[in-house]
């Protein structure tokens, strides 16, 4: 079995069902779990009601993949959505898989 990672990506809320779509569209995983989120990126993003709150809505996908194929996804999201505001992560997984 080639080494498995976990993809979390995290987005603006306008970008939710765009991206839905993108990962519903790829092979080499078997799926994701969305998640509604609050953030606190860099101070120079926020409105100034972010400012107020301290934090920004996002979104954030975590897909379990193939390492490689992690890495070919965040490729084919910068050609697809580059400059959108997306942030990920690649993270090794020690075990995962159903339980029994």
């Amino acid at each position: 079995m080639s080494e498995q990672c976990l993809l979390v990506l995290v987005a603006p809320p306008p970008l939710e069902e765009a991206l839905v779509d993108f990962l519903l569209e790829r092979k080499g995983f078997s799926g994701f779990s969305l998640h509604k989120i609050d953030g606190s990126p860099a101070h120079g993003t926020l409105t100034l009601a972010e400012q107020v709150t301290g934090r920004k809505r996002q979104v954030m996908f975590q897909v379990h993949a193939g390492c490689a194929d992690a890495r070919e996804l965040v490729a084919q999201l910068g050609e697809t959505f580059r400059g959108a505001g997306l942030h990920y992560w690649i993270s090794p997984l020690i075990q995962a898989g159903p339980i029994p």
